[in-house]
């Protein structure tokens, strides 16, 4: 019963908010640096969000070694980004590091 109470205020809540949006619309007015520091929240919460599953990704404390493949793919994907510039190319070389990492020393762990 708690669950599922929580879940329908969540998407009350949410859905209000939504609203409101919509529903002002231009009527609200930010100034030009709350809106450049609303600028860097998808960005904040990214990093929050990636951090730590990249540094920690079993929950048990930092990983820093190379038997991580998360940090590896990370580490190259952020110098593929660095060098090219190019999301896709990014993701593929991170995403294609990250497996053939654990595929080539998953095993061996």
């Amino acid at each position: 019963m708690s669950v599922t109470v929580t879940i329908i205020g969540m998407a009350v809540i949410t859905f209000v908010i939504k609203a409101l949006v919509f529903i002002l619309g231009d009527r609200v007015v930010f100034s030009p640096t709350l809106k450049q520091a609303l600028g860097f929240v998808p960005v904040t919460v990214l990093t929050a969000i990636i951090v730590p599953m990249v540094l920690a990704p079993h929950g048990q404390g930092l990983e820093l070694s190379w038997r991580n493949p998360q940090l590896v793919a990370a580490l190259v994907a952020v110098a593929v980004c660095a060098v090219t510039r190019h999301r896709l190319l990014t993701i593929m070389v991170g995403m294609t590091v990250f497996f053939g990492w654990q595929f080539f020393y998953g095993a061996t762990i």
